[in-house]
């Protein structure tokens, strides 16, 4: 196979790794970043990579308290598209490869690959597995368990949906060469830095094929489902807590330092999140009100860190129904709703921000100044609403049948459908407003059991490649309006393909256009997240994270306690 190795320092590099990150790494360290490629290495021998704590000297023992969302829709992470799942399973598997915790995911690092080649080509992926690694059920883990794991994900089941099967559609085949031997073959070359952000995605955890087989290849419910991961599942209470133990077996000798974690079930945003981290009854909490990050800022003894999150909160138009199978009705809807005014009405609950159909803090989305030209962006609605009144009496829509308005149960969500409720009756469209927890929701959603749905959705990178084939293309895992656009799927193609940079950027722009003259979704809000901690909560690095789902392990975690 025809290889290069890296060499030399790029500017997309980071120049200094934390810990023993960079004696063990060397010269092969890289950091890929979430959106246009970066310079990576086409080989990789990272055989004396360990992962340990970024501190010197990190203690053994305690139990970590921690405050999440941990009310799943199932069991199964890779089906899933919900902290509910990974925020709380994420510490009971492993990935192929992963996002360092030390330098807040920036560099990807060996995990159960401790190597790899990629062909000059580009269309060939080889990983060299570790020895000796066990699930927590005692079977060994082999190639065959990474081959079941992603032709799960890349071909889904009849019956199964996983939302980061996009990112696969270039693998063609899957091989096992031998046990500790996995190669990845691509139909047409992708971008280096794109397929092993996507192998190292969180999400994409590595389930037993035993497992696998022995559920028909779905694991929703299936509580303790085996991993490889320093934590597993010991005891779960629904809407209140799950206990993790350490995994005593773990491949990586000296980890995890802690001896478990409690996940308290506590909603994001919520002030009794925010009362359990202020009063200590929780050691560390995700997901805050704007309001508690700030006092927890002033407290002695606490640390906080704010970052982008990768979601989208949304509202979907059931394409499959009338009136909104009609693409000026879906127009209408997205000038209707003044983005601002939803952003303001939930800014003591949940640090949201405005933009459009591409993640408004990534080099691919429209600046901000040009965005707030365009109708429904504006400050003053008037333009916007005029045009939606004029497209909704084009469509014979001026007197609506009354819509089914499903909204998931977070308070910023009910939030934000009260606003739009209120928005929408000024108009005389009428909504039967109904709230659900995730199960409904997801399960509604998928079924097509709505008009309207107030929700988040989350996608894997900041690449335009993942989430818009995910979210906006024909028969996309997380397309929860059922859109359908022959143009739209074709500009994605050639999206996907494109490496020179300005062209595909110009490609990104027209998808951009048409898909706001005929809109999938309205885009609501884009989120921010606020963390808290006691800082006696070492061996972690949350500054610069892009989005919650990526460095979820807790085994580099330790307590600082006497």
């Amino acid at each position: 196979m025809a290889t290069e190795r890296f060499a030399g320092t790029g500017s997309s590099r980071r120049d200094v790794l934390l810990g023993g990150a960079a004696a063990m790494l060397g010269a092969y360290a890289f950091a890929p970043r979430y959106g246009l490629a970066a310079d990576v290495p086409l080989e990789f021998d990272g055989s004396k990579f360990q992962m340990a704590a970024p501190e010197p000297n990190p203690k053994h023992g305690g139990v970590l308290r921690y405050g999440i969302l941990n009310r799943p829709p199932h069991f199964d992470v890779h089906q899933s598209g919900t902290v509910g799942n990974i925020g709380t399973q994420g510490c009971m598997f492993d990935n192929l490869v992963r996002r360092d915790p030390r330098d807040s995911g920036k560099t990807i690092v060996p995990d159960l690959a401790h190597s790899w080649e990629i062909a000059k080509d580009g269309k060939t992926y080889t990983f060299h597995l570790r020895e000796g690694v066990q699930f927590h059920d005692g079977s060994d883990f082999t190639a065959a368990d990474v081959k079941a794991t992603f032709d799960r994900i890349a071909k889904p089941p009849s019956g199964i949906s996983i939302p980061r099967t996009p990112l696969f559609r270039a693998v063609s085949e899957i091989n096992a060469r031998d046990k500790q031997t996995i190669e990845f073959k691509l139909s047409a070359p992708r971008s280096v830095n794109f397929m092993m952000s996507a192998f190292a995605s969180g999400w994409n955890v590595i389930y037993s094929k035993k497992a696998l087989e022995e559920n028909n290849y779905d694991m929703r419910k299936v509580l303790n489902i085996p991993g490889t991961g320093p934590f597993k599942t010991t005891r779960r209470v629904e809407n209140e807590i799950w206990v993790m133990e350490r995994n005593k077996n773990y491949w990586n000798k000296g980890l995890p330092y802690l001896d478990g974690i409690e996940v308290y079930h506590l909603l994001p945003f919520s002030p009794e999140l925010g009362g359990a981290i202020l009063s200590g009854r929780v050691d560390y909490a995700r997901a805050l009100d704007p309001g508690t990050a700030r006092k927890a800022a002033t407290m002695p003894g606490m640390s906080t860190a704010k970052f982008y999150q990768s979601v989208i909160h949304a509202t979907w138009l059931n394409a499959k129904r009338p009136p909104l199978d009609d693409p000026r009705v879906r127009r209408a809807m997205h000038l209707l709703f003044d983005k601002q005014v939803l952003v303001d009405v939930v800014k003591d609950v949940s640090p949201l921000m405005t933009g459009g159909f591409i993640y408004p803090f990534s080099e691919f989305a429209t600046p901000k100044e040009q965005l707030v030209k365009r109708l429904g962006y504006q400050d003053d609605p008037t333009a916007a609403v005029k045009e939606a009144k004029a497209l909704l009496e084009a469509a014979g829509q001026s007197k609506m049948r009354p819509l089914d308005f499903m909204v998931r149960d977070l308070n910023h969500h009910k939030l934000f459908a009260q606003a739009i409720e209120a928005i929408l009756r000024d108009i005389g469209i009428q909504t039967n407003l109904r709230t659900v927890v995730e199960s409904t929701w997801f399960g509604d959603a998928l079924a097509g059991n709505f008009d309207l749905a107030v929700g988040a959705i989350v996608s894997t990178l900041l690449d335009p490649s993942d989430y818009f084939n995910a979210w906006y293309r024909t028969d996309g895992p997380q397309n929860y309006s059922f859109w359908h656009n022959a143009d739209f799927d074709k500009l994605v193609d050639e999206i996907d393909i494109e490496v020179d940079a300005a062209k595909r950027l110009a490609l990104v722009r027209q998808a951009e256009e048409l898909m706001e003259q005929n809109p999938p979704l309205v885009p609501v809000a884009w989120e921010n997240i606020l963390d808290a901690w006691y800082n006696y909560v070492k061996g972690h690095n949350p500054k610069d994270y892009f989005g919650i789902y990526d460095v979820v392990r807790f085994d580099t975690f330790w307590l600082d306690k006497a």
